[in-house]
């Protein structure tokens, strides 16, 4: 009879520590640029369930409002992994010692320049004093990355042409109808509007200039997280990339932006100083904050 009580009370022991265990191994997960949980889970649905299923862990989405929202969430242990993009790395790096797990490699991820065929420019220098439109204040591709291409022609942005940050689709209208004389935009955005215009149409616009490709999105860890953790999470990702990578492919608009993409590990902060250069021509020498936020 006593030997029966032990083992039961063993098994109880196994139980009660095999549920701890569990509850421990949840985890929260924040993706900087999507608003809300059911955008969240229309677009990274699918990969946080493979996510799950090839890692063990139970992960939970934790929608943020903005990019400091999800910094902060960090910095304060309410989220533990936070999917960003180069630009939320190096303040997210910087103040909240966020550690690295893999990076997101998006093949032909840049930035562009572009005016319409029939414009008379055809150098980034000449659009000094003009017009320009660019995506969402902050954007790696969108905004830094122009606003760069802008300084490496020589102009100063903030003073030598009148920036415009607005809804792109917005900005490719006004292109269309001559309010801009140029838009700044990333690689995937032109694809997607030149596929949009009517048959014809699609050669009445060309590149002005062009940006080296930019650096990897990242999946990002808090300080707070143990180490056995993420090494966890590293493994799992490495060892199951390919279907981790269709799961991506099941989501909606958002991650069309993955398409082609692979996971690395191997990555250095240095790969990162030419965001923080797009910090300084941005007015943001420090990159201790989110522009417009």
């Amino acid at each position: 009879m006593l030997r029966k009580c032990l083992a039961y009370t063993l098994l109880a022991l196994t139980l009660i520590g095999t549920a701890l265990t569990a509850r421990a191994q949840t985890v929260r997960l924040a993706v900087t640029d999507l608003v809300g949980l059911e955008e969240l889970q229309r677009e990274f649905g699918p990969f946080k369930q493979e996510l799950e299923r090839a890692s063990g862990l139970d992960i939970q989405f934790l929608p943020v409002t903005n990019r400091t929202a999800a910094l902060e969430a960090l910095r304060f242990q309410k989220v533990d992994f936070v999917l960003a993009g180069p630009a939320e790395y190096v303040v997210m790096q910087k103040r909240a010692n966020a550690s690295v797990v893999v990076g997101l490699y998006r093949p032909d991820y840049f930035s562009l320049i572009v005016v319409k065929a029939d414009s008379p420019f055809f150098t980034a220098q000449e659009l000094k004093g003009k017009r320009i439109g660019m995506g969402s204040v902050g954007s790696t591709s969108r905004h830094l990355g122009p606003l760069q291409l802008l300084a490496d022609a020589g102009l100063d942005p903030l003073k030598d042409a009148t920036i415009t940050n607005t809804n792109l689709r917005l900005a490719w209208e006004a292109l269309k109808n001559g309010s801009l004389d140029a838009v700044g935009m990333g690689r995937s955005d032109l694809e997607s509007f030149l596929s949009q215009e009517p048959k014809g149409q699609q050669n009445a616009y060309r590149v002005l200039a062009r940006s080296g490709d930019l650096p990897n999105d990242l999946l990002m860890a808090g300080a707070h997280v143990p180490a056995q953790t993420i090494r966890t999470l590293r493994q799992a990702i490495i060892d199951h990339s390919a279907s981790l990578i269709a799961s991506i492919g099941q989501g909606a608009e958002h991650v069309k932006r993955y398409q082609g993409m692979r996971f690395l590990t191997a990555m250095a902060d240095k790969d990162y100083n030419v965001v923080r250069a797009m910090y300084r021509t941005a007015g943001y020498p420090e990159y201790a904050e989110f522009i417009g936020d």
